[in-house]
């Protein structure tokens, strides 16, 4: 059998630069195992499977690493929207409409901007409400990512495991000079398994020159060394600066690169809205651009 497949590179408007996606619109037939081989052969971060609604809503999304299947994520919800938008699935859009995906996290909401004919942008609404998980030792987390324990900044928080539908560690760290030199240590990252945690993750530094902040993230043990741009992560760090704002209500937003040291510079649009001092909802934004399409027989 054969099915087509779409490429696209997210959370940038210009090509060979984002996340890279693979997209198949229409994957009824295939079993599990068989995707999870798909997957591996693009080898990207994630690639989608999309099938027709079981309950309703737009289209049931299925989302796989090179390494296992995760029940949200981000670039691959803006970019799926992105692709079925593109190629018509939606029919004409005009101005904006909002599509609806169900996935293991959740109810994935996703609106599209359309401009001069074409998709501008598109903005997902993660489908779980802001979680803290574990915190972790600021030593254990330096060893993972081969720096020092006193480059971690803990003034607001210190290494916590964060989600609004997929788990991450996040860090801040002391400046980009800090952020640049991160990288992998496999025993470190194996000693964050023995917490009992996923331990993929997300590293950040308040920037200027444009951007409020500069982000990289390791996830080594689901088949992603380093990925170029992490809707996911982004938007549940959102909902963490948020909660940590001394303002009780209000809209926050940050304008945030990724991918940069791997030559993939990525733009990410992350919001977040709390009221009576409870983060309500977080959201992730940005371009992306068709890159090719073609056939992918299976067995």
């Amino acid at each position: 059998m054969t099915y087509r497949y779409y490429i696209c590179d997210v959370f940038t408007d210009t090509r060979f630069g984002g996340n890279q996606l693979a997209v198949l619109p229409q994957a009824d037939g295939l079993s599990t195992k068989q995707m999870q081989q798909i997957a591996r052969e693009f080898n990207f971060s994630e690639t989608t499977f999309v099938f027709p609604a079981k309950v309703g809503h737009t289209r049931r999304v299925r989302i796989f690493t090179p390494a296992r299947e995760i029940p949200f994520a981000g670039h691959p919800n803006v970019g799926t929207a992105f692709v079925l938008a593109s190629i018509g699935e939606f029919g004409a859009i005009k101005s904006s409409l909002t599509v609806t995906f169900e996935e293991e996290a959740g109810l994935v909401s996703v609106a599209i901007r359309e401009s001069d004919g074409k998709i501008a942008s598109c903005e997902l609404t993660a489908p779980q409400s802001l979680s803290f998980g574990k915190a972790l030792p600021v030593e254990l987390v330096a060893a993972a990512i081969s720096i020092d324990a006193k480059q971690i900044v803990t003034k607001t928080h210190g290494p916590l495991v964060t989600s609004v539908g997929l788990p991450f560690i996040m860090v801040e760290l002391r400046d980009r000079s800090v952020l640049e030199r991160a990288r992998i240590s496999m025993s470190g990252f194996e000693a964050l398994v023995a917490q009992e945690v996923m331990p993929d993750v997300y590293m950040y530094t308040r920037a200027d020159g444009g951007f409020d902040i500069r982000a990289r993230m390791f996830a080594p043990l689901s088949g992603v060394p380093e990925d170029p741009a992490t809707g996911s992560a982004n938007c549940a760090l959102a909902g963490l600066l948020a909660h940590y704002s001394p303002q009780r209500n209000g809209d926050f937003s940050w304008r945030i690169a990724q991918g940069v040291e791997m030559g993939r510079p990525s733009t990410l649009i992350a919001r977040a809205e709390k009221v009576d001092g409870v983060v309500q909802t977080t959201r992730i934004g940005g371009a992306a651009v068709l890159v090719s399409e073609g056939v992918i027989y299976v067995d």
